[in-house]
């Protein structure tokens, strides 16, 4: 190397500096974004260390998603004042994604412990548990509505919940009464719900009571969930203990964790009470 070079990287060296390949390096001069300090009459291209942060910014640039197209924009007009407006913006929108990512991960930690749990509990054991009281939101009454109705209220419910950010890992869940729940479970649901983080201030709908549940599982298609229902009322009745106002029933394990109804697991909790 030329000894007037010495303090300069060639293509190699400084594609090495910053981990990319001489085409990247290339490229970017092709195009105009990126050039080296020294062009010798040899076509021999050479970057100082004082160009690594110019390189550096780029790359993070891209890793906001800015294409090269509107990185070469903001170079071609570039001042303080538009770098300082670029990277507010930027951090405006990074902010958001943090939270963005933030929420994602909360989502798969919950559904992390869920499906754990869900493969090492007794599937068939009915029992009563104490539980502290949770803020959900409903969907409207999906009683004996039709078919284009329920269609309506579901989507409703599920767009409230999207828009809102509300999905916590937690399957939408059904709320039975306990008239219904006398009756036979099967297609006659009340509401849906889904619940919320404990820190969220989205405007809850309905709270469910903390106190006493019998919690049970019913394994398979839901079609059969009826004879779980009965299992449960035998339970109750054997233990001299009263019905409360719903029954709430949220999937376990679904069709992400297995192929088929077969694989299904659904938790029901039913309010109770001990007759004094």
């Amino acid at each position: 190397m030329n000894e007037k070079f010495n303090k300069y990287f060639n293509t190699g060296d400084f594609a090495k500096l910053c981990n990319v390949k001489k085409q990247t390096l290339f490229h970017y001069d092709d195009i105009g974004i990126f050039s080296p300090e020294i062009k010798d009459d040899n076509g021999y291209r050479y970057y100082s260390y004082q160009q690594f942060d110019v390189f550096n910014v780029i790359t993070i640039l891209k890793e906001t998603n800015m294409s090269l197209k509107e990185i070469k924009a903001y170079l071609d007009n570039r001042s303080p004042s538009t770098l300082v407006e670029l990277l507010k913006n930027k951090v405006l929108d990074i902010d958001i994604e943090i939270e963005n990512l933030k929420r994602i991960r909360k989502l798969m930690e919950t559904k992390i412990s869920i499906t754990e749990n869900a493969c090492i509990i007794d599937h068939s054991k009915i029992s009563l548990e104490y539980f502290d009281e949770e803020h959900l939101v409903l969907s409207n009454s999906i009683e004996n509505v039709s078919h284009k109705d329920y269609f309506k209220i579901v989507s409703e419910h599920m767009n409230y919940c999207t828009l809102n950010n509300l999905n916590a890992g937690h399957s939408i869940g059904a709320m039975i009464s306990k008239d219904n729940i006398l009756k036979g479970v099967a297609e006659n649901y009340s509401f849906l719900y889904t619940k919320l983080y404990s820190n969220n201030d989205i405007p809850f709908t309905f709270t469910k009571p903390k106190g006493l549940y019998c919690i049970a599982y019913h394994e398979g298609d839901y079609n059969s969930i009826d004879k779980t229902y009965n299992k449960i009322l035998q339970f109750l009745k054997n233990s001299n203990i009263v019905i409360g106002k719903y029954s709430y029933e949220e999937f376990l394990l679904d069709e992400v964790t297995g192929k088929g109804y077969d694989n299904y697991l659904t938790q029901i909790l039913i309010e109770v009470e001990i007759p004094i």
